[in-house]
């Protein structure tokens, strides 16, 4: 099964510059939200996607922590670099 997730906002919940890692909180077009873990050295590079547990997984369905998200990193990746969400 595929499924398409769209970003609708996208927002800093941590950083810390002088090692260069970013934690954003990503709402997803289904209300999901998701952690993305960047790293800044010197170039943007996902290195981690977990899904809050505010529904459940939708792809799974479960209501616990899975790493189904994970599998989706990169095209996470690409609609931030397109849409130009990162503006730090």
């Amino acid at each position: 099964m595929t499924l398409k997730f769209q970003i609708k906002s996208l927002v800093v919940a941590d950083s810390n510059v002088e090692s260069g890692l970013y934690h954003f909180v990503a709402t997803l077009s289904d209300n999901t939200q998701c952690r993305l873990i960047y790293s800044k050295n010197p170039d943007w590079k996902i290195i981690g996607v977990n899904r809050l547990l505010n529904v459940p997984c939708p792809i799974c369905r479960k209501d616990y922590y899975c790493n189904c998200m994970g599998k989706y990193a990169n095209e996470f990746e690409q609609e931030i670099i397109d849409k130009g969400l990162i503006s730090i």
